[in-house]
């Protein structure tokens, strides 16, 4: 086998992997009925099929002979601003009130903070005051 018909089953690869990431993706945005979980359909899946199609792309290029980086442009930007929309969305709907909030942590206060138990200990405030 030549590598450009090695080239072409690994760009045919590529694109099933996308179409399927992506169809996924959209099988859960419709098949959801929470926000919070319709939220990770399209930027965790969605995010991997567009990559995977991408890849396609480069590879489709390459095997033409022309070099092509938007690809790689595009990819970096994507997997740069996916997480921090669906992080912003989430936000939104948690304030909203759309969505469950999460319960209280139960009897213990160093879950989000930078607290060890161990420091928990009570220490005077100020040890150089007078």
């Amino acid at each position: 086998m030549s590598m450009e018909i090695l080239g072409t089953y690994a760009v045919a690869i590529f694109l099933l992997i996308g179409a399927g990431f992506a169809a996924v993706a959209v099988i859960g945005l419709l098949k959801f009925n929470d926000p919070m979980t319709r939220l990770h359909a399209p930027t965790k899946v969605g995010t991997i099929g567009i990559g995977a199609l991408l890849l396609a792309s480069i590879g489709h290029s390459m095997l033409l002979g022309e070099t092509s980086m938007h690809e790689l442009l595009i990819m970096g930007f994507l997997f740069v601003t996916a997480p921090i929309s669906a992080n912003f969305i989430a936000k939104v709907n948690i304030h909203l009130g759309v969505c469950e909030t999460p319960p209280e942590p139960q009897r213990d206060d160093t879950w989000a903070t930078l607290k060890r138990p161990e420091d928990n200990i009570e220490t005077p405030k100020d040890l150089n005051a007078d």
